[in-house]
């Protein structure tokens, strides 16, 4: 089975995949309630470097769609037997002759 995407293409996907998940972990914070304002709601890691790691995942997870890899040759396959060979061979005769009138 081949696949449109590569090895790579995965890799990097994987890869942003994972930097998307600590962006959105990096964001968590405790909310603050009527009762108590907790300003660490506004802290920088919260709101600058958490919405970063979070683009900057996005923005690999759509290099990794668009990147192009090497791509391995498809090979023919060939008959797996001798007797499946002859047969092969045997029909590329018949078509191969012309008719006779």
């Amino acid at each position: 089975m081949r696949l449109c995407l590569g090895k790579l293409n995965f890799i990097i996907m994987g890869i942003s995949a994972l930097m998307i998940l600590v962006g959105f972990t990096m964001m968590v914070c405790e909310p603050s309630t009527s009762e108590a304002f907790n300003p660490e709601v506004f802290a920088p890691m919260h709101w600058e470097y958490a919405g970063t790691v979070c683009f900057l995942g996005y923005v690999l997870m759509i290099v990794g769609i668009c990147v192009k890899g090497k791509r391995k040759p498809i090979i023919e396959e060939e008959p797996v037997n001798e007797v499946a060979a002859e047969e092969v061979e045997a029909e590329a005769e018949v078509v191969a002759e012309p008719e006779a009138e």
